[in-house]
């Protein structure tokens, strides 16, 4: 009996200790640049976490963003200057759209 009491002890807090931590999944952030063939690459900066994602027809996506407020940057092709957005927030597991990032002459 004192066997079986140990046991069961033993398996409810492995079982408790599984269930005590939260995977933290990352997010991404998404979106286009207009005119399409305008830039080559976006960033996303966020504290000391720095990601990058090239421009392929106009739309970027950049992936294993952990969850927090970034700013994003639009690398430009000459004659076009560079472009940002700033509080783009990032949410666990979830896209984060940005919509479409006209770039200037």
């Amino acid at each position: 009996m004192k066997k079986a009491r140990l046991t069961l002890a033993a398996l409810s807090i492995v079982a408790a200790g599984l269930f005590a931590f939260n995977v933290i999944t990352n997010g991404s952030v998404k979106g286009t640049v207009k005119p399409a063939d305008a830039a080559v690459r976006a960033w996303a900066i966020s504290g000391t976490d720095t990601l990058k994602a090239d421009i392929a027809n106009g739309a970027f996506e950049i992936t294993d963003a952990k969850p927090g407020t970034y700013k994003v940057i639009i690398e430009a092709n000459a004659p076009y200057k560079n472009a940002s957005k700033e509080g783009v927030e990032v949410k666990d597991g979830e896209s984060t759209d940005v919509g479409e990032i006209a770039l200037e002459q």
